[in-house]
């Protein structure tokens, strides 16, 4: 049995039927894969390029498991899978890969009819309610509750972010003998506490900037929100400041809006403005400035106590290449993209199976790591889903 049908619970059901198994996958959903079309909405970014063992540093935490199944079952693996599926994939200039079509619906309904001429089960609107007394497994249905026999038990329940998409994390209280680490958002917007002025720009891109907090650092684009900033650039900061508001109840982000420009360069072009030029038509034309991005230099020198027109070309141009923002928080699991937390790995053996309850396995999100996007929280999905079912097998066989 698989519980739960997102990418790891959909590849372990495939690996176990080709095994000879007969496998039946429950999904509280009316249709499998809800999570995994929603990431093709922008493009279905696959997986990465980024070679091992870069790679790997950009989990965490960086268990051994999780990195021994990422190397048995590859991003090159995960690429072939996709092919077989008559998806042809591209590495894009940032290293991502993409199927071609750049969207998931043709890979889902390929994969899931290649599952049912497997004779693999779907019972849809099926949510999980744990074990009966004889160990058999419950299930809500439209039928009522329903018990449920498996010689071995996949859950593939997913994490705690996007709930109204299915995995909610609401399957913690049905393994309370389990170290579970709490859930936490990942991939998520930062919070900060905007003036009505900025806020007026909601909607709008921050370009070509670099990003930091402490010593992490990441480079792209961020989109202003009215009560932040989110984008890819952002969710890759993430748990940094999530880190330092758990650790000092504080957090400071630093944008540098003009990485390709010299301090000195910025000062001398502010110094050299036409006379009778605003202080904003100065930013915009000769630091290059988009109007979104004079009005957060506004906002930072206020938070300051410092007015922008009072300060000279060169304080000028460090507040453009270094500008402080506080971060008041992160963005609710119910928009971040990704979760932290899940089941510890000390709870699981080398055949990713619960120490604690023998023929029950785990993969996916519902275990305790964290990566950015790009690619990397899909292949380990995948893969996960892959290294439960060969331990099922495994254990199935009589080895386990």
């Amino acid at each position: 049995m698989v519980v739960g049908a997102g990418p790891a619970g959909l590849i372990a059901a495939e690996r176990l039927a080709r095994a000879g198994h007969r496998v039946a996958v429950f999904e509280r959903m009316p249709s499998a894969g809800r999570k995994f079309l929603m990431a093709g909405r922008g493009g279905l970014n696959l997986t990465h390029s980024e070679a091992f063992p870069g790679f790997f540093r950009r989990y965490a935490p960086r268990d051994a498991r999780l990195v021994g199944a990422i190397e048995t079952f590859s991003p090159e693996a995960l690429r072939a899978f996709a092919h077989e599926l008559g998806q042809k994939t591209y590495i894009g200039s940032s290293g991502r890969v993409f199927p071609t079509a750049m969207k998931a619906s043709p890979m889902l309904r390929a994969w899931l009819a290649r599952l049912d001429a497997l004779g693999v089960t779907f019972h849809l609107r099926h949510t999980w309610q744990g074990w009966d007394s004889a160990g058999y497994l419950r299930f809500e249905s439209p039928e009522g509750m329903k018990s449920v026999h498996a010689d071995a038990v996949l859950l593939a329940l997913g994490g705690a972010s996007w709930p109204r998409l299915g995995s909610d994390g609401g399957w913690t209280s049905l393994l309370p003998q389990i170290g579970i680490a709490p859930f936490e958002p990942a991939n998520a917007g930062l919070r900060i506490a905007w003036s009505e002025r900025m806020r007026e720009h909601a909607g709008k891109p921050l370009k070509r900037l670099v990003a930091r907090i402490g010593a992490i650092e990441a480079e792209g684009e961020a989109i202003i929100t009215e009560n932040g900033l989110e984008g890819g650039i952002i969710y890759a900061l993430c748990r940094a400041a999530r880190l330092a508001l758990a650790r000092e109840g504080k957090a400071e982000i630093t944008l540098d809006l003009r990485p390709d420009f010299r301090p000195e360069w910025i000062a001398e072009r502010l110094a050299a403005g036409r006379k009778g030029d605003s202080l904003s038509s100065r930013l915009r034309k000769g630091a290059g400035l988009q109007p979104q991005a004079v009005t957060l230099l506004h906002e930072a020198a206020l938070k300051q106590g410092r007015r922008l027109a009072d300060l000279a070309p060169d304080a000028l141009a460090a507040l453009v290449r270094a500008l402080p923002l506080r971060v008041d928080g992160i963005m609710g699991l119910e928009r971040a993209i990704s979760s932290a937390g899940g089941i510890r790995f000390d709870e699981i053996d080398d055949h990713f199976m619960l120490k604690k309850m023998p023929g029950v396995f785990v993969a996916g999100e519902m275990l305790d790591w964290e990566a950015p996007t790009g690619g990397y929280l899909l292949q380990a999905c995948f893969s996960t889903g892959i290294a439960a079912a060969e331990g099922m097998n495994h254990y199935l066989s009589g080895q386990g």
